[in-house]
């Protein structure tokens, strides 16, 4: 039988132990499982108590067994829910139970969403959002992605492929009556006006969302400086944890230290690096080298450095923000912020957390402006906005190429309906499903 028609099964809740745990079964098999273990059916989606034995007629449980018949379930077929307690000697004796059945098999990670999508119970962007919902660690990520999984891209999708081969078909029945005069020209008008609003209306919205995509992965804030300006006392101060050991020797850190925060609900990645210097130490060099590197590849850079100091600060392609250190050693000096050029310039204790509360709505605010409208933001990935790209540029080559040819301006529009149903999932994806669902977790 091939794997996608066997009866799957995982545990779908938290790892145990637990005070009750779901175990999820969906396929063909899985009324037949149910009748097995607890001897008896279900009235569709009601819960039903059991007494759970195995293939031995062993009791496995006291459990609560909920069943609903496809195609009125969450992936389209036959599924199944044993509520049982969440002990591990229970479930080991569950999932061996349901290991014995014929043609039943453990889930491989986001099979059960994938039969979902499969069977027509939500589209790929719905998939993704489901993906991005349950590994959202802020507010905003599960805010974004909770209006994904309600359609919010995909239900806009959907209209405009239908608008696209609504003036596909105008434009192709002007190819068929080509030789009756002015009917060409009849039909070819108004399409061209449909392809110009669709034009427009997805260019604004690729337009109005920033990078919105970003969300899901967070803004990565590198610290960098020369050594021993009290880097690693900035990251502990803004992570509230001791993550860095502070040292007053130079070179303490040499490797990458990263940090995980949530700034009003944006997720933000604190790197530490190691003191960029000149060094002959081999394994401080390698720390130099790690530094530099993250500090390119960041989003922003924290140049921290001696209230004196601030000359030589990083040069990338990323804003550079200077912070002055330890302004607690000068006697009665200014904590008020300035701006040092076209590079805004923070005072900061490290040590004391002087200047801290600014230096975070500015990281904030910063935030806000590189995320975009994430708060009604229509894109949630990378790869729906390179689709979404892609379907306008063919529009626009449609109300180029017309002239040349009604037969070139329809082969456009094809290309650009093509690219929406790639976005939905609806065609020729194959080769990105499996990238896709090996990221969700088992049970999902």
């Amino acid at each position: 039988m091939h794997p996608r028609d066997q009866t799957i099964f995982a545990l779908s809740s938290g790892r145990p132990p637990s005070a009750i745990a779901i175990i999820r079964v969906s396929g063909p098999m899985a009324e037949s499982v149910v009748l097995a273990l607890a001897g008896k059916i279900p009235v569709p989606r009601m819960a039903i108590r059991a007494l759970l034995r195995d293939s031995d007629r062993q009791p496995i449980d006291d459990a609560v067994v909920l069943w609903f018949p496809g195609p009125a379930s969450a992936t389209g077929e036959d599924v199944a829910e044993f509520h049982v307690h969440g002990g591990r000697a229970v479930l080991a004796a569950m999932l061996s139970a349901l290991d014995a059945f014929e043609n039943v098999r453990a889930a491989e990670p986001g099979e059960f969403t994938r039969r979902a999508f499969e069977n027509g119970k939500l589209d790929l962007t719905e998939a993704e959002a489901l993906d991005d919902l349950i590994h959202a660690d802020t507010d905003r990520q599960r805010r974004q992605a909770l209006r994904q999984l309600k359609g919010l891209l995909g239900d806009r999708a959907r209209d405009w492929r239908e608008r696209i081969i609504a003036a596909s078909a105008l434009i192709e029945a002007g190819i068929d009556f080509s030789d009756e005069g002015d009917v060409p020209a009849e039909l070819i008008a108004p399409a061209l006006a449909r392809i110009k609003s669709l034009h427009d209306e997805i260019q604004k919205a690729l337009a109005a969302q920033g990078q919105s995509e970003r969300l899901r992965d967070g803004l990565v804030v590198a610290i960098a400086g020369p050594p021993n300006v009290g880097k690693s006392t900035l990251i502990n101060q803004l992570a509230r944890r001791e993550v860095a050991i502070v040292s007053p020797h130079a070179g303490t850190t040499r490797d990458v230290i990263e940090v995980q925060l949530d700034l009003d609900g944006y997720p933000v990645t604190v790197i530490d690096t190691a003191g960029i210097r000149e060094t002959d130490d081999p394994v401080e060099q390698e720390g130099v080298r790690r530094a530099r590197a993250r500090a390119a590849e960041a989003d922003l850079v924290l140049w921290l450095a001696d209230r004196e100091d601030g000359s030589a600060v990083h040069q990338g392609a990323a804003p550079v923000w200077l912070v002055h250190n330890k302004i607690d050693l000068d006697a009665g000096g200014p904590t008020e912020q300035g701006e040092g050029g076209v590079r805004p310039e923070f005072r900061i204790s490290a040590a004391r957390g002087d200047g801290l509360s600014e230096l975070i709505r500015a990281l904030v605010d910063f935030a806000q402006e590189y995320f975009g409208t994430s708060d009604g933001a229509l894109i949630g990935r990378a790869r729906q906005r390179k689709l979404l790209q892609e379907t306008v540029e063919s529009l626009s080559r449609c109300m180029q190429v017309v002239g040349q040819g009604e037969e070139l301006a329809a082969e456009e529009l094809r290309r650009a309906a093509h690219s929406l149903g790639r976005l939905l999932g609806r065609v020729d994806v194959e080769d990105i499903l499996d990238v896709i669902f090996r990221e969700f977790c088992v049970g999902k």
